[in-house]
């Protein structure tokens, strides 16, 4: 048998569990596996797919929050980026409790410019801006995480994501699910054949994540909010969707 992988790298145990249920589609054939076909018995090959879903709660939370300044003179803007950033790197931190990764992401100082036409621009400001990304297990941080970011000086979401780090169990479910959703049509279209599954020749599989995707793109209001000491920020985790598509190729028996 020969096994082919598509997108992502299969389990090391994708090889076997084929091979296995394989052996239980002959299987299920009876003693008429074991009878020597009758001359009219030919052979044909089919191809068949398995879908399977599976879903998961994250189990890690990824949140980047940036201070965006703007100054006459990039020192001016520069500093107080520093000054405001510095504030929110130890709200985040406290927030977000001693478990979680505080990192800087991005950081640029980029000058603001006004155009005229017929004239060459001219800079008008600096604007400065400073990522800090918080990664944490603990999910129901983030909110309090973004409510704390907002209050100490941070004006910009520019990602929230959920991921399943421990995604491996996950994905043999669904790699599972879908293969024997698979052997199983191959079964039905050699029984409809009037014949049975010899081998399965070929194996294709894809497996892939739908992520939940929640923007915010109003952190203005909610750092007035947080600082008048308005509702926390709501976050709904939602659950991800892990998907497996196994595609067979059988050759069946065909005839009596």
């Amino acid at each position: 048998m020969r096994v082919t992988k598509n997108f992502l790298t299969a389990a090391p145990f994708a090889a076997a569990l084929i091979l296995t249920l394989a052996a239980q589609a002959a299987a299920q054939q009876g003693n008429e596996a074991t009878r020597p076909p009758a001359a009219s018995v030919g052979t044909t090959r089919v191809v068949v797919s398995g879908d399977a879903l599976v879903q998961e709660r994250p189990d890690t939370a990824v949140v980047t929050v940036s201070v965006v300044t703007q100054g006459r003179t990039a020192l001016a803007a520069q500093q107080e980026n520093a000054t405001r950033t510095e504030a929110v790197v130890r709200a985040v931190k406290a927030a977000a409790g001693a478990g979680a990764e505080v990192e800087t992401s991005g950081y640029s100082l980029q000058p603001q410019y006004t155009y005229r036409e017929g004239q060459p621009p001219i800079i008008q400001s600096y604007q400065a801006q400073n990522s800090v990304t918080v990664t944490t297990g603990e999910l129901a941080r983030v909110g309090p995480v973004i409510d704390a970011a907002a209050t100490a000086g941070a004006n910009s979401v520019s990602n929230l994501s959920f991921i399943l780090r421990r995604d491996q169990p996950a994905r043999q479910r669904a790699l599972t699910e879908a293969t024997r959703a698979a052997v199983s049509k191959a079964q039905t279209l050699a029984a409809a054949l009037g014949g049975r599954v010899l081998r399965i020749v070929e194996v294709q599989e894809a497996t892939a994540f739908v992520r939940p995707v929640q923007v915010y793109d109003q952190m203005e209001t909610l750092a007035v909010k947080a600082r008048s000491g308005q509702a926390a920020t709501p976050v709904e985790v939602g659950s991800l969707d892990i998907r497996s598509q196994v595609t067979l190729v059988a050759e069946v028996a065909t005839g009596q």
